[in-house]
């Protein structure tokens, strides 16, 4: 399953809002074979903070671990905040090249 971040907004800040994204996916995400990962595609998102992106995706890391494959992005708030999450996780997250 594949997951356009953008559906969520162009600019993903404040840790309220990624809570509340994050809760909003719950139904979605409950339909996902377990068997099959969960693609993130961050086409699209202007900005990505380190709190949107904890409440967000912090959370899929520790439900699906290595079943959540993060596409690469070429957005430069994009890969800082996912360098971020690993050291904040202590955790590397799985990014297709």
């Amino acid at each position: 399953m594949k997951l356009q971040l953008e559906k969520f907004g162009k600019t993903l800040i404040s840790r309220e809002l990624g809570s509340e994204a994050f809760k909003a996916f719950q139904p979605t995400l409950r339909e996902l074979p377990r068997d099959e990962e969960l693609e993130i595609d961050f086409s699209g998102v202007l900005t990505l903070s380190p709190s949107w992106a904890d409440e967000f995706l912090s959370p899929l890391l520790n439900q699906l671990g290595d079943k959540l494959l993060l596409l690469s992005s070429d957005n430069l708030s994009v890969q800082a905040t996912l360098r971020i999450l690993e050291e904040v996780n202590k955790r590397p997250m799985r990014i297709k090249s």
